[in-house]
Protein backbone atom coordinates (compact mmCIF):
# COMPACT_ATOMS: atom_id res chain seq x y z
CA UNK A 1 0.00 0.00 0.00
CA UNK A 2 2.85 2.47 0.84
CA UNK A 3 4.18 1.82 -2.70
CA UNK A 4 0.94 2.44 -4.19
CA UNK A 5 0.76 6.37 -2.49
CA UNK A 6 4.42 7.17 -3.48
CA UNK A 7 3.49 6.09 -7.25
CA UNK A 8 0.92 8.76 -7.69
CA UNK A 9 3.25 11.87 -6.51
CA UNK A 10 2.81 14.93 -8.40
CA UNK A 11 1.04 13.26 -11.06
CA UNK A 12 -1.35 12.25 -8.92
CA UNK A 13 -2.00 16.06 -7.19
CA UNK A 14 -2.84 17.16 -10.23
CA UNK A 15 -6.09 17.77 -11.50
CA UNK A 16 -7.42 16.28 -14.79
CA UNK A 17 -9.28 17.35 -17.04
CA UNK A 18 -8.63 21.13 -16.32
CA UNK A 19 -7.21 23.09 -19.68
CA UNK A 20 -3.78 24.58 -19.69
CA UNK A 21 -3.44 28.14 -19.04
CA UNK A 22 -1.98 30.93 -20.58
CA UNK A 23 1.79 31.07 -20.33
CA UNK A 24 3.04 33.16 -17.21
CA UNK A 25 5.11 35.67 -18.20
CA UNK A 26 2.81 36.60 -21.29
CA UNK A 27 2.95 40.55 -21.98
CA UNK A 28 -0.17 41.96 -23.41
CA UNK A 29 -0.14 45.65 -25.01
CA UNK A 30 -2.96 48.06 -25.56
CA UNK A 31 -3.25 49.48 -29.15
CA UNK A 32 -1.38 53.23 -28.52
CA UNK A 33 -2.39 56.05 -31.12
CA UNK A 34 0.91 58.91 -31.18
CA UNK A 35 0.42 62.33 -30.87
CA UNK A 36 2.94 65.26 -31.33
CA UNK A 37 3.01 68.32 -28.81
CA UNK A 38 2.35 71.27 -30.03
CA UNK A 39 2.26 73.46 -27.18
CA UNK A 40 2.67 73.45 -23.59
CA UNK A 41 0.23 75.29 -21.61
CA UNK A 42 1.39 75.00 -18.18
CA UNK A 43 1.91 73.24 -14.71
CA UNK A 44 -1.21 71.66 -13.01
CA UNK A 45 -1.99 69.30 -10.04
CA UNK A 46 -1.80 70.11 -6.17
CA UNK A 47 2.04 70.34 -6.29
CA UNK A 48 2.64 71.00 -9.80
CA UNK A 49 3.93 67.36 -11.12
CA UNK A 50 2.01 67.48 -14.50
CA UNK A 51 2.05 69.27 -17.00
CA UNK A 52 -1.14 70.41 -19.70
CA UNK A 53 0.10 70.54 -23.05
CA UNK A 54 -2.20 70.38 -26.22
CA UNK A 55 -1.06 67.63 -28.79
CA UNK A 56 -2.29 66.54 -32.27
CA UNK A 57 -3.66 62.97 -32.99
CA UNK A 58 -1.46 61.60 -35.96
CA UNK A 59 -3.52 58.43 -36.54
CA UNK A 60 -6.34 56.29 -36.07
CA UNK A 61 -10.27 57.51 -35.96
CA UNK A 62 -9.71 61.02 -33.90
CA UNK A 63 -6.41 61.84 -36.87
CA UNK A 64 -5.62 65.66 -36.98
CA UNK A 65 -7.97 66.04 -33.68
CA UNK A 66 -5.78 68.68 -31.10
CA UNK A 67 -6.21 67.20 -27.41
CA UNK A 68 -5.54 68.75 -24.13
CA UNK A 69 -3.81 66.31 -21.89
CA UNK A 70 -2.02 66.11 -18.74
CA UNK A 71 1.18 64.77 -18.56
CA UNK A 72 4.06 63.37 -16.19
CA UNK A 73 7.51 63.90 -16.35
CA UNK A 74 9.38 66.41 -18.73
CA UNK A 75 8.30 67.27 -21.82
CA UNK A 76 8.54 69.75 -24.87
CA UNK A 77 7.25 70.66 -28.20
CA UNK A 78 7.82 68.50 -30.56
CA UNK A 79 7.84 64.98 -28.11
CA UNK A 80 5.60 62.14 -29.44
CA UNK A 81 3.39 60.93 -26.67
CA UNK A 82 1.48 57.28 -27.57
CA UNK A 83 -2.10 57.92 -26.24
CA UNK A 84 -3.90 55.12 -24.95
CA UNK A 85 -7.10 57.00 -25.75
CA UNK A 86 -8.15 59.62 -27.58
CA UNK A 87 -11.62 60.41 -26.91
CA UNK A 88 -11.11 61.73 -23.27
CA UNK A 89 -9.85 65.66 -22.96
CA UNK A 90 -8.10 67.16 -20.04
CA UNK A 91 -10.00 70.27 -17.92
CA UNK A 92 -8.67 73.49 -19.14
CA UNK A 93 -6.28 75.53 -16.97
CA UNK A 94 -7.87 78.59 -15.31
CA UNK A 95 -5.98 82.01 -17.06
CA UNK A 96 -4.21 82.87 -13.55
CA UNK A 97 -2.20 78.94 -13.57
CA UNK A 98 -1.44 79.50 -17.28
CA UNK A 99 1.90 81.33 -16.62
CA UNK A 100 3.05 83.95 -19.12
CA UNK A 101 4.09 81.50 -22.02
CA UNK A 102 3.41 82.93 -25.56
Amino acid sequence: MAEEKSKQGPEGARKKGKPEEAKKGAVHFTTAIPAKVEEVIGRTGTRGEAIQVRCKVLQGRDQNKVLRRNVRGPVQVGDMLMLRETEIEARALSRAGRGSSS
